[in-house]
């Protein structure tokens, strides 16, 4: 029986590098990434919480509407109306202190326009917030009857 010989290396790969690719380091630094990026995503999230009624809720909560309800409404431009009466931009935080600071219960009801920007909106909650108010409803739209097509045969 004869000895198997090993192949010997060519002279030129005697002092090469293997071509082998070892992946236990790429995986090691993407699973880093990984938990890194959900470890930090959480933080990054910024919200409103807001509470609004069903549309259903909305016509029964303007029939059973108590007399103390601030209702604060935000027109374009800005044009801020609390209660009906006209407010400046630069009295708003000061009158919405004013009608609160007796009060114990501290919730306000913002309504905006049809064609007020959602940054007008989240400007006056901002200002009803540092006035000290603590209960921020969001009064919404009346949705308008669906139109029924009628076709006809």
């Amino acid at each position: 029986m004869k000895k198997r010989r090993r192949p010997r290396p060519t002279p030129s790969l005697r002092g090469a590098a293997m071509a082998d690719i070892n992946i236990t380091p790429m995986v090691d630094v993407l699973l880093c990434l990984l938990i890194l990026v959900m470890v930090i995503q959480p933080g990054l999230l910024k919200g409103l919480d807001v509470q609004v009624p069903p549309p259903e809720a909305a016509g029964e909560m303007k029939a059973n509407a108590a007399r103390d309800q601030i209702v604060l409404q935000v027109g374009p431009g800005p044009a801020y109306s609390l209660n009906q009466a006209g407010v400046s931009t630069d009295q708003l935080e000061e009158r919405i202190r004013e009608v609160f600071k007796d009060r114990t219960r501290k919730v306000l009801f913002i309504k905006g326009t049809e064609d007020v920007s959602y940054a007008e909106v989240i400007r006056a909650i901002d200002v009803a917030r540092g006035a000290g108010v603590r209960v921020i409803g969001l009064v919404p739209r009346e949705q308008e009857p669906a139109k029924k097509d009628r076709t006809e045969d």
